[in-house]
């Protein structure tokens, strides 16, 4: 499994999940006291399951 945050240039801002994972429900703390407000996107890779979406901070 991976979860990463990237910033809307395309940059890499946190690396929040690099390992295997038990199926089941996780919890990652993601601390973003180190970026600024705006528009960041996810990307959650899963086996064959992939998905990118946009998220808000607010500070």
């Amino acid at each position: 499994m991976n979860l990463s945050v990237y910033d809307v240039s395309g940059r890499l801002v946190a690396e929040l999940v690099n390992s295997m994972r038990d199926a089941g429900v996780h919890e990652v703390t993601f601390d973003a006291s180190n970026l600024a407000s705006g528009i960041y996107l996810y990307r959650i890779e899963a086996g064959d399951f992939s998905a990118v979406r946009k998220m808000v901070l607010m500070k």
